[in-house]
């Protein structure tokens, strides 16, 4: 009710965030450390606080706000969804269910043109290792260690990086492997060393034990990692020569990050499982799904599906999507993410050439990255592995005051912004930017 206590809208930010810190847990970090940004509202790019201070947010939250914020052709679509049907048992239909995998059938890569909704990207990679299990009767599953997949049991087993590390032990039978990226600095293996180190483990592993394969196409919060031509390709031989399944993590690449509406696109690859979420609703509401080809589908046709969720194809999240793809359809941000991406690539490189402490940068589409180092012989990087630094957190601290708001994570700086991103707003971020890394400068060595 208007006025009331509990209103959003009648605290400050501090109010908010003391009792937030109060009386809720928050995420991946020692709760005496929290900080977090008071958030009132949110509209295209940009959000606000309840004080009114506007940030650019030039990461989609955790790149998932593809099509921008509060746009009310969803808005409305989950309003109207909630006045008709709110929910259902996912043993039971409703028409948002149908009409939404009768258009991802549309949309997704090749001939899939089935799949298994979820709750979010965790659990649908959860449930795709799950599937390629029961369909090849195998148990091993290859990941790579530059990933992330997920915060839940399985899927933090299948990630890589050292958030791994204090959940472990973890799934039994996750096999990690090396990417072909190795480091600032260091050499990228082309296509053929890096099969060749994947095809080495596969047999040293036994091919007949591997159920999948499952990668991320383009890495996202290790790096924004492009896979050398041929990679994909050479990944999707290798898969059906051993009778692996290819499992595709686009949560994070998926609906148009990469200026296609999804990673594997670019290779013109078909994977056999595919999961997506995130970008799926742009993040409006939770949503994921387990996109897969006739061949494992068909397994289900006889065999019992071992897994589900009370909240599986959730009528207002289906409604959401469904609305979330005709806003990407109707904008042309498909599109724009490519356009726009070109405009971030000569952005990029403008920051390469004037900051000495730019020791790489890289993107495809609007999925974009900057590496900072602080010694131009050595290329020591600006924060260690899995840690941070004080020019880093100094950073991010200019950004944060001058209005952008975006991941800075040990040494790199994601620059990840909606979809419906104009060129002056990516002119104005990137300018911010800019300014921010003369602190990084300051640090330089060679």
């Amino acid at each position: 009710m208007a006025g009331s206590p509990e209103a959003v809208s009648t605290m400050s930010g501090e109010e908010m965030a003391s009792l937030a810190r109060r009386h809720t847990l928050f995420d991946w970090q020692a709760q005496r450390n929290v900080d977090p940004i008071s958030v009132q509202r949110a509209e295209g790019v940009y959000f606000w606080t309840p004080e009114g201070k506007r940030y650019l947010d030039f990461n989609s939250q955790l790149m998932g706000v593809n099509i921008g914020h509060g746009d009310r052709r969803v808005v409305e679509a989950i309003a109207r969804q909630a006045e008709q049907l709110a929910y259902i048992s996912p043993f039971m239909v409703s028409e948002a269910r149908a009409r939404l995998g009768q258009k991802l059938a549309q949309l997704l890569p090749g001939d899939i043109e089935k799949v298994f909704f979820t709750l979010g990207g965790a659990e649908a990679n959860e449930n795709a290792i799950r599937m390629a299990r029961a369909v090849t009767g195998r148990q091993k599953i290859l990941a790579r260690y530059r990933s992330y997949h997920g915060a839940t049991s399985g899927a933090i087993s299948l990630t890589g990086d050292p958030r791994r590390w204090a959940n472990e032990p973890g799934l039994v039978g996750v096999v990690h492997v090396l990417d072909p990226y190795h480091g600032p600095f260091k050499r990228v293996d082309d296509a053929d060393t890096a099969l060749d180190y994947l095809e080495e483990t596969i047999e040293l592993e036994g091919p007949g034990t591997i159920a999948g394969f499952i990668l991320e196409p383009v890495t996202g919060t290790n790096g924004i990692l492009i896979p050398p031509d041929g990679y994909i390709q050479g990944v999707r031989e290798l898969c059906d020569r051993y009778g692996i399944l290819l499992i595709a993590d686009e949560v994070m690449s998926g609906f148009g990050r990469t200026g296609e509406w999804f990673a594997v696109n670019h290779w013109n690859v078909v994977p056999d499982i595919m999961t997506i979420a995130k970008g799926l609703t742009s993040s409006y509401v939770p949503l994921g799904a387990v996109a897969m080809r006739p061949q494992v589908a068909e397994y289900f046709e006889e065999a019992t599906n071992f897994g589900g969720l009370t909240y599986n194809s959730h009528p207002l999240a289906c409604a959401a999507a469904l609305a979330t793809i005709r806003v990407y359809e109707e904008d042309g941000l498909i599109e724009n993410a490519r356009k726009m991406g070109e405009l971030m690539r000569r952005h990029h490189l403008e920051l390469h050439e004037r900051h000495p402490c730019v020791g790489a940068a890289r993107n495809i589409g609007l999925f974009g990255v900057l590496e900072l180092i602080r010694d131009r012989s050595s290329g020591e990087p600006m924060a260690p592995f899995n840690g941070s630094s004080d020019e880093m957190k100094a950073i991010d601290r200019h950004l944060l005051d001058h209005g952008v708001y975006t991941m800075v994570r040990w040494w790199t700086i994601m620059t990840n912004p909606p979809l419906c991103i104009d060129h002056g707003q990516l002119a104005s971020a990137f300018s911010v930017l800019d300014e921010a890394l003369a602190i990084g400068d300051r640090a330089v060595r060679g």
